[in-house]
């Protein structure tokens, strides 16, 4: 943790901002940056308490445009997303304050609590964990929100998506027509929409780094594109995200550790292959940018290179067995 002096790093009208959503006799005594987010700038602050301790709030800015639509929208839906949460077992951070349009900040901005643990994007241990993300996905599926959230927006189209270069063009091809087609009909679930390791908070004993035991999730954050939507969308984008970091069958064994834990996927065979091919063709448009955070937090063998190849693997896996 830094000292009192970085807490001035922080643009004066969001500091003054923030000064205003705390407890009274509070301060805040730090900030640091915190990596591996990928659509906004987001800050740890330490605030002094009243009693001499110190708890965290968590600061995200949106101080660039994103490729997930309007900060102003995104943060409507995250502050939204996290109050609809407060009543559910889901471990998400608390709504402290939010401004959707800069209106008192420099930059549009949300202010939450601060969740214990840490995410992780390691090999071992990953058997342990596999069943924990997928009955937690479970659980947010369950929410029953009293307000719906706005409808899922698709990521990609069949003339968007970017064949890997080296990559089998017929397999593609007819991956490609696959999304052609209407979406299928569903049963609509509240979605995270970018439930994968990255957005999960892992406390680990300390006896056991690589959480090979005794691991639990103590949250999941980034809330910003919560949506109404299949489940099928939230097991397929997670998959995903588990194939191309460690390897096209860890994708497949999440789609069976999801429905193992109770949840349920498109009883029709297309349509789940709709889905399920959706999310990587989706991710064929942006893998340089997906990969920077993941090498940015140690897994630097993830190069473009080699996500594309295992996109490439993970698309034929999928197209061999449900196509």
């Amino acid at each position: 943790m830094t000292n009192h002096h970085d807490a001035v790093k922080l643009r004066p009208l969001t500091l003054s901002w923030v000064r205003r959503h705390l407890e009274a006799g509070e301060q805040i005594v730090g900030a640091e940056a915190l990596h591996g987010g990928a659509t906004a700038d987001m800050r740890r602050l330490a605030i002094g308490t009243r009693d001499g301790g110190i708890r965290h709030l968590v600061l995200r800015s949106f101080v660039d445009p994103t490729r997930q639509g309007p900060s102003e929208d995104l943060l409507h839906r995250e502050a939204d997303a996290l109050s609809t949460l407060t009543s559910t077992g889901v471990p998400a951070p608390g709504l402290v304050a939010v401004d959707p349009t800069a209106a008192q900040c420099e930059y549009p901005s949300l202010l939450m609590t601060h969740l214990p643990g840490r995410t992780v994007l390691d090999e071992e241990g990953l058997e342990t964990r596999l069943p924990l993300l997928a009955r937690q996905l479970v659980a947010v599926h369950a929410v029953r929100p009293a307000v719906r959230p706005r409808e899922y927006v698709a990521l990609t189209t069949a003339d968007t998506v970017v064949t890997p270069d080296g990559a089998d063009a017929a397999v593609w091809a007819a991956a490609i027509d696959v999304i052609r087609e209407p979406a299928p009909r569903y049963e609509g679930r509240f979605l995270h929409r970018d439930f994968q390791p990255g957005n999960v908070l892992f406390d680990v004993p300390h006896e056991d780094p690589a959480g090979d035991a005794g691991a639990r999730i103590s949250g999941v954050v980034d809330w910003a594109a919560a949506s109404w939507g299949p489940a099928d969308l939230d097991v397929a984008h997670c998959s995903t995200n588990l194939a191309l970091l460690h390897g096209p069958v860890w994708g497949l064994r999440f789609t069976e550790a999801y429905q193992e834990a109770g949840g349920m996927l498109a009883a029709d065979a297309d349509e789940r292959l709709y889905w399920q091919v959706r999310e990587p063709l989706a991710f064929s448009e942006e893998v340089q940018w997906v990969a920077k955070p993941w090498r940015e937090a140690g897994r630097s063998e993830l190069t473009t290179q080699a996500m594309e190849e295992r996109l490439d693997a993970y698309v034929t896996c999928l197209m061999d067995l449900l196509g």
